[in-house]
């Protein structure tokens, strides 16, 4: 795995990068703000852990540049700035997990690694040789907006009931796996359990009546959309 740390703090960065390569990771450091935006764009790595205090750029704006240049890698915020409102802020601004100092190395290993699983999730899920606009009974879910319509009325769907749906959508007819779908639908918590997927699926599966389109389980396979006539 390809791991872009941007962390100033020398005693900090030099032994995170001595364990984090140990435990199989290819790690890339960068210790100035000024500098990790074409640092991160050179290396293209799978997973970025930002520290926040940089000197030349803060974190915050690190993250604001990389997200205006349209780069999607997971990001792992790791600061001392342990309030939630720095954490909204973080995640507000692009993050997508948020660890504070002090940390144990094991759960900083686990979130890296579940990150990028996320990631790898979306790429198989994001199916780019299909178009943009994929109609299926009478939804159209438009996937450059994550809008997804029923005739021409966005759907209204709670955040789980929507991200479970996009996955489906982005494959319809082919049967996606419930690990895929609980990485996506609850991303991150790890206090939930796993069978808290089938919840979600039985609350769609309700909102799908009458829109032409059926939400079929197939045991010891996942899950898939059909149209119905």
């Amino acid at each position: 795995m390809k791991l872009l740390l941007i962390e100033d703090n020398v005693s900090m960065h030099t032994a995170l990068q001595r364990t984090l390569s140990r435990r199989g990771m290819d790690v890339t450091v960068c210790a100035d703000g000024r500098l990790a935006l074409a640092r991160w764009q050179s290396f293209m790595p799978e997973v970025v852990v930002l520290d926040l205090t940089l000197p030349g750029l803060d974190g915050l704006q690190v993250l604001q540049q990389a997200r205006a240049a349209g780069l999607a890698t997971p990001v792992l915020i790791l600061t001392a700035r342990g309030t939630v409102g720095d954490r909204i802020v973080g995640l507000n601004s692009g993050a997508d997990d948020y660890l504070p100092k002090p940390f144990d190395l094991d759960e900083l290993e686990a979130r890296i690694r579940a990150l990028a699983r996320r990631s790898a999730v979306r790429d198989d899920l994001r199916d780019e040789p299909r178009a943009v606009t994929q109609v299926l009974g009478n939804l159209r879910y438009e996937k450059h907006t994550g809008a997804i319509y029923l005739c021409d009325e966005v759907l209204d769907l709670a955040p789980r009931e929507l991200a479970l749906l996009q996955a489906l959508m982005g494959k319809p007819g082919h049967a996606v796996s419930k690990e895929q779908l609980f990485e996506l639908v609850f991303p991150g918590e790890a206090e939930v359990h796993y069978e808290a997927i089938e919840v979600v699926v039985y609350r769609l599966r309700k909102r799908l009546l009458n829109t032409g389109v059926s939400l079929i389980t197939l045991r010891g396979l996942g899950y898939l959309l059909k149209a119905t006539p």
